[in-house]
């Protein structure tokens, strides 16, 4: 029987309590998660506006944690480095903003981060394929990015193995992360289907149990 594979929790801030950021970030790394998850949002790639570099330096003094941040804005390159000085350790940029993708990859990596590249849900795995092996990280969303407590697009699950196949097939090391609508009955097909980084805010931070319970929950869903 083959070994199950490693996988790492990546509790979203989206949902958490704003008016105690730090200690809910803190509350979750102590609990298991693996990387905290940021959402930026400019209210122009994506409806709504979200956090910016200030809110990233404000959590970095409450875990060591890598800070996983996702760019859903237009010119990400021209944020790259606040986020960089704040305290990112991923950044991740979505390839419908970004013309000259490899330039954009090569300067986050320039700045002693890892780097990672999103698909919408109606962005083909294709897409990506050139850049592949540049990346540190590979993301798909699972939900059209914006909102959070989406419910999950099944026809992702396609998606996420297909690249799953051509990360393995070309013996990459990026890790292949989901975000939007994962939770426990999610988990275990996401991570089925190839994936290896979940991505959770409502699940964590909005089930109504602490976020040790709620970590808890998607651990044991996938044994």
């Amino acid at each position: 029987m083959a070994a199950k594979p490693e996988v790492k929790l990546a509790p979203s801030i989206l949902s958490a309590d704003f008016a105690r950021l730090g200690e809910q970030v803190a509350e979750a790394a102590n609990a298991g998660a693996d990387y905290i998850h940021i959402d930026v949002m400019d209210g122009r790639f994506v409806p709504p506006i979200t956090v910016g570099a200030q809110v990233v330096a404000a959590i970095r003094p409450w875990t060591g944690l890598p800070l996983d941040v996702h760019l859903m804005i237009e010119t990400p390159q021209q944020q790259i480095e606040h986020f960089v000085r704040a305290g990112a350790n991923i950044i991740t940029v979505h390839i419908e903003t970004c013309p000259d993708i490899e330039q954009v990859v090569q300067s986050i990596k320039d700045l002693g981060v890892k780097a990672g590249v999103s698909l919408n849900p109606d962005t083909p795995a294709s897409a990506v394929s050139a850049i592949l092996p540049s990346l540190d990280l590979v993301l798909v969303m699972t939900v059209n990015p914006g909102y959070g407590g989406q419910p999950f697009i099944e026809s992702t699950l396609d998606k996420i193995a297909d690249l799953r196949a051509e990360l393995d097939e070309k013996g990459l090391a990026a890790e292949l992360e989901v975000d939007g609508g994962i939770n426990a009955e999610v988990a275990p097909r996401v991570v089925k289907a190839g994936a290896r980084v979940l991505v959770a805010g409502a699940a964590v931070f909005g089930s109504g149990q602490t976020i040790a319970q709620a970590l808890r929950e998607l651990r044991e869903s996938l044994l």
